[in-house]
């Protein structure tokens, strides 16, 4: 039988030109297959500044919680996709302190962002997979603009667009890419409320 989950990794974190909303693409580890997600602009600058190996001034919100985590001897064993139903992802963390093992709800950026400040492993349920995963023949190199097309959302309080999936091939196409890896954001988050280094009295 197998596995029912597949271990994933960070691709790259984009920001699509026309209506500058954020995707994290997750891609299968033993092969040419790719999860888009859409996420908000903090937690994409969050999840890029750690694939660029930048660091804040002072600790934003993931890694407040991370270092919280630390403290309490809790380690992050694993993110898990867990789900994806009404259009929406879900998440799983698994986390472990003393040899017990606890599972906590999460929205996918937030685990996300977690998994890159942790190292721990990340993992896409088979299921989720079946229903959202696009293969190699949907990624091309840079090409021309087009509108923006659906990939489930996050619980983000944005209007929901139906998934075109076999539209994806234009879609990666009016992706931007910065160095990195990144959407091409600057390394902070000083336009989200209480997620800037330099909030006044942080």
């Amino acid at each position: 039988m197998a596995d029912p989950l597949v271990e994933m990794t960070v691709e790259s974190v984009r920001v699509h030109m026309l209506s500058s909303r954020h995707v994290v693409i997750l891609k299968d580890t033993d092969r040419e297959r790719y999860l888009p997600i859409w996420i908000g602009p903090w937690e994409a600058s969050s999840i890029a500044m750690r694939l660029q190996g930048l660091e804040s001034e002072r600790p934003l919100t993931h890694d407040l919680f991370t270092a919280a985590l630390e403290a309490l001897g809790v380690s992050v064993e694993r993110v898990i996709i867990a789900a994806l139903a009404d259009e929406t992802y879900h998440a799983r963390l698994v986390l472990e302190r003393a040899g017990t093992t606890f599972e906590v709800d999460a929205r996918p950026s937030d685990a996300l962002a977690l998994a890159v400040r942790t190292g721990c492993r990340i993992y896409a349920a088979r299921e989720v997979l079946e229903q959202a995963a696009l293969g190699a023949d949907s990624e091309l190199s840079a090409g021309d603009e087009e509108e923006d097309i659906g990939s489930p959302l996050e619980s983000l309080g944005e209007t929901v667009v139906d998934p075109r999936l076999d539209m994806f091939r234009d879609f990666i196409n009016s992706l931007d890419r910065g160095p990195g890896g990144s959407s091409g954001e600057q390394g902070g988050s000083s336009g989200e409320p209480g997620g800037s280094s330099g909030e006044p009295g942080s």
